[in-house]
């Protein structure tokens, strides 16, 4: 598999090879059945079948799997190919496949940090398609239901006459580090644990660049102006739908003034504060965290990781 760089957080990484092209093909699902080495993954919803013991794992079924054998083509999208093998996702859209002994359908957010790095990517993925397909099961021009094409990465309308389709989509959204060099600018939210803050993060409007989002995100919830801006990386974030753009700023202004109700606080935090475990940060599998350990180990003896 070919990997051109190291994955910066969780979900980023070449965890498959897409193989787009093998999604043309009309008969792709009796190919899929034929290949002995195809693997199946289950999902009910947004929930995803997974086995507990002896670790958290994902439930990898084969073809010959009676689960399997009853699904139809409408159910199905490919995935790629995972470990070298044809991945498809089945939706059980009925709630009748019965689990495998020790198997159950859990929920990806928490299970996340808990997983293999590859599969939690891989069930990132498929959680993305199957929230997209489940709010596109009919026409958003005519009303008529959708049916899938192009192995399910494609819905297009059943109504002849109307022949709109529908590709996945993805809501893009900035997520950035501010600093005036030596102390860190994070907001929290009302409804988040007690003493957590993060990083200043917000929706892409439409007719908005990226970078004037990060701009208008950090005035808004902060009233701090930004003198330059910088990428740093990106994460999938299937919660339901984000791509999170992360960047690194540099704060042209330092005067706090929240001008809406996005952010119940805002503070500077320093190197020392934060090596000194305040306040309590994201959770490492976030990119928000990524961020911040990036700034705070550029200007700290030791890195966050180790004291975290």
């Amino acid at each position: 598999m070919h990997q051109p760089y190291k994955p910066v957080s969780l979900f980023a990484g070449h965890y498959l090879d897409r193989n787009a092209w093998e999604r043309d093909d009309a008969a792709w699902f009796e190919v899929a059945r034929r290949d002995t080495r195809t693997r199946y993954i289950l999902a009910r919803g947004t929930a995803q079948l997974i086995v507990h013991e002896p670790a958290p794992h994902v439930v990898f079924l084969g073809g010959d799997d009676p689960r399997v054998a009853v699904v139809q083509e409408r159910q199905a999208i490919l995935l790629g190919w995972y470990e070298g093998a044809r991945c498809v996702l089945i939706e059980d859209d009925s709630t009748d496949i019965v689990p495998p002994p020790g198997a159950r359908f859990e929920e990806l957010r928490p299970l996340s940090s808990l997983l293999p790095e590859r599969e939690a990517g891989l069930l990132a993925y498929a959680r993305a398609l199957s929230i997209w397909r489940a709010k596109h099961r009919y026409c958003g021009a005519c009303g008529a239901p959708t049916q899938p094409a192009r192995a399910g990465h494609v819905l297009g309308c059943s109504n002849a006459a109307c022949g709109h389709t529908m590709f996945p989509r993805i809501d893009p959204a900035i997520i950035v580090l501010v600093s005036d060099g030596e102390r860190a600018l994070l907001g929290r939210q009302a409804s988040w644990p007690k003493h957590r803050y993060s990083t200043i993060a917000g929706f892409v409007e439409p007719g908005e660049s990226i970078e004037a989002a990060v701009a208008r995100e950090v005035l808004e919830e902060t009233g701090v102006t930004l003198a330059d801006v910088t990428y740093h990386s990106s994460q999938p974030w299937p919660f339901p739908s984000s791509l999170m753009i992360g960047f690194h700023a540099v704060a042209a202004t330092r005067d706090i003034a929240r001008h809406d109700s996005e952010l119940e606080d805002a503070q500077w935090f320093t190197r020392a504060q934060i090596a000194a475990g305040h306040p309590l940060l994201s959770p490492r599998t976030s990119i928000s965290w990524r961020l911040i350990e990036s700034w705070f180990d550029a200007g700290w003896p030791v890195p966050l990781a180790e004291l975290a």
